[in-house]
């Protein structure tokens, strides 16, 4: 954990506690949130794993960034997650996306 917290430029366990809480929060809540998304736009099972999979996941990546930061706010730790989504969007080509 230490090296986590030193990556992360993170001083107390508490704070760790908190951005792994959000991280988990962030992830099911996004996985919960495609659902009905893949169902409005029509897309089923039934479709194949090569249609399906990919557009769930084209669909969770936008949502999970929107939710790491309102979570992060929620949880007062939104500077950390703002930084974060924006290494995450450089790192995927997607820089142009976010103002320097």
């Amino acid at each position: 954990m230490k090296k986590l917290k030193q990556r992360w430029n993170i001083d107390s366990n508490f704070q760790l506690f908190i951005i792994l809480l959000v991280f988990a929060i962030t992830g099911s809540s996004a996985a919960k949130l495609a659902a009905p998304l893949t169902d409005f736009f029509g897309v089923e099972r039934e479709m194949g794993w090569y249609i399906y999979w990919p557009f769930r996941i084209l669909i969770i990546l936008p949502i999970y960034k929107v939710l790491l930061v309102f979570f992060g706010w929620v949880f007062g730790e939104s500077a950390f997650f703002w930084n974060f989504v924006k290494k995450m969007l450089r790192n995927m080509g997607l820089g142009f996306l976010i103002s320097k």
